[in-house]
C-alpha cells in the first residue's frame, strides 16, 4: 500500500538512498562471538589428540576442509613428508590454506597451529609426562578463532584478501632444539611463491599468529620477535587493539618465542605472533577447555575482525 502513494520525486530519492545504505551496511564491521569460537575450541578437543600423522590431526584436518565448503570458501591441503621429531622415520604433515575475498592483490595473513604436542613434558606428575596434549589453549584456541572467521566470511564476504593458514607440525620437537618446531610454518615459508601454491597469485602485507588466545587471565604482550623485525604491523596491530579498548592486548616487552611467524620473517615476510606464554599450564595435562574463556577468544576475535573489515589504519 505504501509503495502506490510514493511520487516520482520521492521514489527518485530513495533510489539514491538505497545503494547508499547498501555500501554502508557492506562495510560495517561483523561481530565475532566468543561463546561460538569456544564451541569451536571444545569439539577440536573432543576429537583427541591431534598429534601429527595420528587420526585426531587428520579429523581436524577434514574438519576444516569440509567447513571451508559448506562455506562456499576456497581451501587447499597442502601435505608434505618430514622427518618425525617425535619418533622414527617420517611423518605426512598437511597445512591447509582457506582464502576469503577478492583473489590475488595485497592480502592479510592469519594463521595458528592445529597439531598438538605428542607429550605432557612438563606436567607437575613425572607419571604423566608422557601423555599427549588435550591442547586447549596451545592449539585448538587459535584455530576457534580462524574457524569462527569461516563462518563470519561466509555470512560477509570481506573487501579485501584474506587467508587463512592452519599450520601443522609446529608442536613436536624437543627443548632447546627450535628446528624441530614449526614444520609446517617452515615448509609454507619456503614454498608459497611455487606454482600452484593458492597463496602465490597474491601479496602477504604481513601474517597475523595466533597462539595461545584462549587462557582465562589473557594479557598478550608485544612478542621480542615481533618487536624487533615487524615493528610497524606490530604498532598497527597494538595501536588498534588499543582503539577498540581491549585489555587483553599489553602494549609491553614480552619475551622471544620461536613461533610460526619466525620463518616467514626469515624469508622477508612481515610476521607477528599474538601469544601470552604466561601460561602455567603449557604443556601439561591441564591444558583443557575448562582453562579457557570465551571471553578471552572473543577479544583476540574483535581485533582480527575489525583489521579485516575496518578499512582505516
Amino acid at each position: 500500500m505504501f509503495s502506490r502513494i510514493l511520487n516520482t520525486g520521492l521514489m527518485v530519492g530513495l533510489l539514491l538512498v538505497v545503494p547508499q545504505l547498501s555500501r554502508a551496511q557492506s562495510s560495517a564491521v561483523p561481530e565475532f562471538d566468543g561463546q561460538q569460537a569456544m564451541s569451536w575450541l571444545v569439539q577440536q578437543c573432543d576429537l583427541g589428540p591431534r598429534i601429527p600423522g595420528s587420526p585426531g590431526n587428520r579429523a581436524l584436518r577434514e574438519l576444516i576442509l569440509d567447513q571451508a565448503a559448506s562455506l562456499g570458501l576456497s581451501a587447499s591441503a597442502l601435505c608434505f613428508s618430514a622427518g618425525n621429531p617425535a619418533a622414527e622415520g617420517e611423518v605426512e604433515l598437511c597445512n591447509v590454506v582457506v582464502s576469503a575475498g577478492p583473489p590475488g592483490g595485497d592480502r592479510l595473513w592469519l594463521g595458528a597451529h592445529f597439531d598438538t604436542r605428542p607429550f605432557s613434558d612438563l606436567d607437575p606428575d613425572p607419571a604423566r609426562r608422557q601423555e599427549p596434549l588435550v591442547g586447549a589453549n596451545d592449539g585448538a584456541s587459535g584455530v576457534a578463532v580462524l574457524l569462527h572467521l569461516m563462518e563470519i566470511f561466509s555470512a560477509q564476504p570481506p573487501t579485501r584478501g584474506v587467508d587463512l593458514l592452519f599450520f601443522d607440525g609446529e608442536d613436536s620437537g624437543a627443548a632447546g632444539k627450535p628446528l624441530e618446531f614449526c614444520l609446517g610454518s617452515q615448509h609454507l615459508a619456503r614454498t608459497w611463491q611455487d606454482f600452484g601454491n593458492p597463496l602465490s597469485t597474491g601479496t602477504p602485507e604481513g601474517l597475523i599468529i595466533l597462539d595461545m588466545v584462549g587462557d582465562k587471565d589473557l594479557a598478550i604482550p608485544q612478542e621480542e620477535y615481533s618487536r624487533r623485525y615487524s615493528p610497524d604491523l606490530l604498532a598497527r596491530v597494538f595501536d588498534r587493539a588499543a582503539a577498540l579498548g581491549l585489555s587483553a592486548f599489553v602494549a609491553e616487552p614480552g619475551p622471544a618465542v620461536y613461533d610460526d611467524h619466525v620463518p616467514f620473517l626469515q624469508a622477508g615476510i612481515p610476521a607477528i605472533d599474538l601469544i601470552d606464554f604466561d601460561y602455567p599450564l603449557w604443556h601439561t595435562t591441564g591444558d583443557v577447555p575448562a582453562a579457557c574463556s570465551p571471553a578471552s577468544l572473543e577479544q583476540v576475535g574483535i581485533l582480527m575482525v575489525d583489521l579485516i573489515y575496518r578499512s582505516e589504519p
